[in-house]
């Protein structure tokens, strides 16, 4: 008998006495294939893409390993070892998260999502400004609409009182997490994590809420969709090219809006609240900061001087703490319990002559010379005062 017979004849054996589940099985199975990269090239690669590329996808890093360092390897294969390394997360891994919608609230004025929108509202007819939106949660509802050079406290101030004097008070606002609404510094040290928005509104015993997610205040980024469009193309029509003219514009506009999408609540009641007899909101909404009088009875604020008058109060007020309240017109008052104490003032800054006569032939470099003292002193003011666009007027008052 042919030998090579014999020996198919074993081999066949061999296959047809294995268990079912093993018939026709590799015995390599398990093991590394034999055309694998050694496992010294895989760490080596891995090792420069941890450190030259590690927020690079494994197409980019496969074309960069063989530009820079002379390694070529397939796209398939650098995507395994970066999986594998952590340094890659293959497609199932990076969907995103699933934001679920919530129910809207029940009544009109129980929630309202509050957000500023930064556009080209009038396109290249003006200027690039904010609109301030105000929307009821439980009617999509557009309670108040306001444009606005940016999104600084005092135009919320503004804003605020507006819907305040209109509607009542709310139970809560519902914004992101901006500075305006929202201490976002990590190591803020003193004060009590309230900002000056915030500590309006617990004046005014309404509450506010920071969305934790774009996708959480879903009806004001939708609304605000919108606006960019219908308004925009609804101030074309008309050839409105001022913040002026805009806000002029905006009531007539947000009733053809509410008549269109605004829906009827799950209850037919208003839960705004009254404005009450001791709600102050001059005061409320003001710009409020501490300060320690010293034993000379003087204080600073945005890098002026104060000087108390010695009055039988101020007197007793050395090394103690003071209220500075710097209103949206421009006055300004300190106040110890209750009390305002007169005062005046000494900026520090230097000042130019105003009533100096000039020579025609030199006011050229005297303007030139007043302009850039005047940059100067814009840009000497402190940073933790408040955003000065939203003020109408630059007085402080004189005791």
């Amino acid at each position: 008998m042919d030998r090579r017979g014999t020996k198919n004849d074993e081999q066949e054996e061999e296959r047809t006495s294995a268990p079912n589940n093993l018939a026709g099985v590799s015995r390599k199975r398990g093991r590394p294939s034999n055309h694998a990269y050694p496992a010294h090239w895989r760490d080596a690669a891995i090792g420069i893409i941890r450190a030259h590329y590690p927020d690079f996808g494994p197409t980019l890093a496969a074309e960069k390993l063989a530009e820079r360092h002379d390694i070529h390897l397939a796209r398939e294969t650098v995507r395994q070892w970066m999986i594998t390394a952590g340094l890659w997360k293959d497609r199932h891994a990076r969907l995103k998260a699933v934001h679920q919608p919530r129910y809207r609230r029940d009544c009109l004025g129980e929630l309202i999502q509050i957000d500023g929108s930064e556009h080209w509202w009038f396109e290249g007819r003006g200027p690039r400004c904010t609109l301030l939106v105000y929307i009821d949660d439980a009617t999509s509802r557009l309670m108040h609409l306001q444009f606005v050079e940016s999104e600084s406290t005092f135009d919320y101030f503004a804003a605020t009182r507006a819907y305040l004097e209109r509607y009542g008070k709310p139970v809560a606002f519902y914004s992101d997490k901006h500075g305006v609404f929202r201490v976002n510094k990590k190591d803020a040290i003193g004060g009590d994590g309230m900002t000056q928005f915030g500590r309006a509104l617990h004046a005014l015993n309404i509450d506010i809420i920071c969305a934790n997610s774009s996708q959480a205040k879903g009806r004001v980024e939708r609304a605000n969709g919108t606006l960019q469009d219908r308004l925009v193309k609804e101030m074309r029509l008309s050839g409105i090219d001022t913040i002026a003219a805009g806000n002029a514009f905006l009531p007539a506009f947000m009733e053809q809006y509410n008549t269109r999408f605004a829906r009827a609540p799950f209850e037919d009641r208003d839960v705004h609240r009254p404005l009450a007899g001791h709600d102050d909101l001059d005061d409320a909404f003001a710009w409020k900061e501490e300060r320690t009088v010293s034993v000379n009875l003087t204080l600073q604020y945005d890098q002026v001087l104060f000087i108390l008058e010695p009055t039988g109060i101020a007197r007793s007020l050395a090394r103690k703490r003071v209220t500075v309240i710097d209103y949206p017109d421009g006055r300004l008052a300190i106040r110890y319990h209750g009390v305002d104490l007169p005062y005046r003032t000494f900026d520090k800054r230097p000042q130019v002559n105003q009533a100096a006569i000039i020579e025609n032939k030199r006011l050229g470099p005297i303007l030139a010379y007043i302009a850039e003292q005047q940059k100067k002193l814009d840009m000497s003011r402190s940073t933790k005062a408040p955003r000065r666009r939203g003020q109408k007027n630059h007085i402080f008052k004189v005791g």
